[in-house]
């Protein structure tokens, strides 16, 4: 499901309420940043390498580390339930955490949108806010006072279902669930990985103009392009164990 999004069992584990570090497979972060310290490139900070970025680009990409947004689009009970969804499709349960919330907020209080929509889908500001009340409402019918405040493993439930297109009854008897889901994961995913840091994370190199690549062959990389310290495949490792 979402909580597998990033690396499945390589991203660290979490049973009930409690962190198992005996499970956490992956290195603890040494320079830079990455959402809770961890990474397959330990020793690699992309920014370091800002002074090699044109102007523009580099005042762009150090605004999103500087300067997290205020909430301005969403309401205070719209950003609780959405904050503890962006956490838990993203595995972001303990700091330092990309303020995907925040970044998503902005997007659309400045209605920057993507251009399209489904056919028999509302505005996508529409459909986020939809979204919080019908995530609100699955916990409600679970016994818990809202979506932020159920317990970790209704929570995950939750959101299991959602990702599978299978909530039902109030928001969601109008509110095509999996549509909704590709709506909200797309602006997720996409403000996730425009931050410097889940860059860290997956050993991306960032911008490389004006400076470019020179070592293009199979196999090669440049010198300041990140070293992994984990040589494990995720893409099989996940299929081997049933966490597509």
């Amino acid at each position: 499901m979402a909580e597998h999004f990033r690396g499945a069992e390589h991203l660290p584990n979490k049973s009930g309420d409690e962190w198992s570090d005996s499970a956490e497979r992956l290195p603890r972060q040494q320079r830079g940043t990455t959402p809770q310290m961890y990474g397959r490139y330990p020793d690699f900070d992309v920014l370091a390498e800002a002074e090699h970025w044109d102007e523009l680009t580099r005042r762009v990409i150090l605004e999103r580390v500087e300067t997290v947004p205020p909430i301005r689009f969403f309401t205070p009970e719209e950003a609780r339930a959405l904050r503890r969804f962006c956490d838990i499709v993203m595995a972001q349960h303990r700091e330092p955490r990309i303020p995907v919330l925040e970044m998503v907020d902005r997007k659309l209080y400045d209605g920057k949108l993507d251009g399209f929509r489904y056919a028999d889908m509302p505005d996508d500001r529409e459909t986020w806010r939809r979204v919080a009340t019908g995530l609100d409402e699955a916990a409600a019918g679970s016994g818990a006072k809202d979506f932020a405040d159920a317990p970790p493993d209704a929570a995950r439930d939750i959101g299991e279902a959602f990702s599978k297109g299978e909530l039902e009854g109030g928001v969601w008897d109008s509110l095509p669930c999996a549509k909704a889901w590709s709506v909200v994961m797309r602006a997720v995913l996409s403000e996730f990985y425009s931050h410097p840091w889940a860059w860290n994370e997956i050993g991306f190199g960032g911008p490389a103009y004006p400076r470019g690549y020179a070592r293009l062959g199979v196999g090669l990389s440049e010198g300041w392009e990140g070293e992994e310290a984990l040589h494990l495949d995720p893409v099989p490792d996940v299929k081997e164990k049933g966490l597509e």
